[in-house]
């Protein structure tokens, strides 16, 4: 156990001076093998077998597909959609920002792609009707953490394969925390627009002219509205694979694209280099937690762990706390990705000696990790929220916490304590039993 604590030493010092995720675990892996003196030839052979996957293909089809969204530009139609089914609440064009980040994550599949997409229209609109900057800054940044659990969630494909669970039973139990958290964060904003200069929305004479722009923004709509209704019907279904409903993806964008010449050969080179560079990284990282997970698994150290675990904590909802701290420092140390495959690899077996549902650790692990990447110091996310709606920490730091406190953090417990909240769908739908 010493060599494994001061293998995991090791990782967390390369990690904290710089060192790329990916290349701390390989130093990791390295460093096991060595002590342990395991078999490499067959470490490799078993690793490679997991990472040599049809469904794995998806995971840069996906970040392909919302990459590509992202330079089209598209997600100005669904926003303008949105807003004019809203227009008549003060609080409108906050409760748009949260809706459409949740509709487009579910386009995108990743967290980042949301908040820049939707960050780049939203904020400056959000100011000019006379939000503050820093409310408007940290409600984009916080409904970011959608991506990780709207389906379809990249992150969220690597749990399924390492867990060795469903794509669709994972994808669709993140779903109910997404709800609530969506819900959340439109009452909270509705409560902090009291006190502020809003422009009222432009008023209609009648319902009348008000349908006829909807009408006519819908229509404007139907390319972008139409992804996600094929994304969750192709799912639901079962007609189409994953990895099939994420090639479809690509070059129906790709079409929207160069239909409406809002996309050149340039920006297509970009994202596809932008997509091998994330694809390549996190399969790295994938291959080295897999190999450091065998070796854990082979020398029943996660054995020991999980039974030390249960030992040590009087029940299953203190076992829970302690992950959930985890998984909050994960957070804020590493993007989505890594934090997903890295809790799925080696935080999983200690939940599942627990007899935690690994569906019900799956909304666990992306509420957490979602918290974690707009929680200060770090907040990844917060930080390039802030960069998109060129905003101070001193501006948005406070609302984002009042969004966190406030709205994440009783989710989170929600989702914890309350398995059903994540389970009640996917059993509905039938992907799990």
């Amino acid at each position: 156990m010493e060599f494994v604590l001061i293998g995991f030493a090791v990782c967390l010092v390369l990690i904290v001076i710089g060192v790329p995720v990916a290349m701390a675990f390989g130093v990791l892996t390295v460093m096991l093998l060595y002590f342990f003196g395991q078999d490499a030839g067959y470490l490799i052979e078993v690793t490679y077998k997991k990472v040599d996957s049809v469904i794995l293909f998806a995971v840069p089809l996906f970040i392909l597909f919302g990459t590509l969204l992202d330079a089209t530009g598209l997600a100005k139609r669904l926003i303008d959609f949105v807003n004019l089914l809203m227009t008549r609440f003060r609080s409108a064009l906050g409760a748009v920002t949260v809706v459409t980040t949740a509709l487009f994550s579910s386009i995108s599949g990743t967290d980042s792609a949301a908040i820049a997409c939707i960050g780049t229209v939203m904020i400056p609109r959000l100011v000019a009707k006379g939000y503050h900057r820093g409310h408007a800054t940290a409600l984009v940044a916080c409904s970011g953490i959608l991506g990780q659990l709207v389906p379809p969630s990249v992150p969220m494909i690597f749990y399924a394969i390492i867990t060795g669970s469903s794509i669709l039973g994972v994808w669709f139990a993140t779903l109910g925390p997404a709800i609530l958290i969506v819900i959340m964060y439109c009452f909270l904003n509705a409560w902090a627009v009291r006190k502020m200069p809003i422009v009222p929305e432009e008023k209609f004479d009648s319902f009348g002219e008000q349908m006829t722009h909807i009408t006519k923004a819908g229509i404007h709509c139907i390319p972008v509205l139409l992804l996600p209704f094929f994304i969750f019907g192709s799912l639901y279904s079962g007609l189409i694979t994953p990895t099939e409903v994420a090639l479809i993806g690509v070059f129906y964008v790709l079409a929207l694209g160069f239909y409406y010449r809002a996309l050149t050969w340039q920006e297509i080179k970009i994202a596809a280099i932008s997509t091998a560079v994330i694809s390549g990284a996190v399969t790295l990282m994938f291959y080295f937690t897999e190999t450091t997970s065998k070796i854990l698994i082979l020398e029943g150290i996660t054995d020991e762990l999980g039974a030390w675990v249960v030992a040590n904590s009087p029940n299953q909802a203190v076992t829970l706390f302690m992950l959930n701290i985890i998984l909050l420092l994960l957070g804020m140390m590493m993007n989505d990705l890594s934090g997903t495959v890295l809790s799925a690899g080696l935080l999983w077996p200690i939940a599942s000696a627990a007899g935690v549902d690994p569906y019900h650790f799956a909304a666990i692990t992306g509420v957490n990790l979602g918290l974690g990447t707009v929680t200060p110091p770090t907040a990844p996310m917060l930080f390039l929220a802030g960069r998109i709606g060129n905003s101070s920490a001193e501006e948005y730091i406070k609302p984002a916490l009042v969004l966190m406190i406030a709205g994440m953090v009783p989710v989170l417990l929600i989702t914890t304590y309350w398995p059903d909240l994540c389970l009640f769908i996917p059993k509905a739908l039938g992907f799990i039993k």
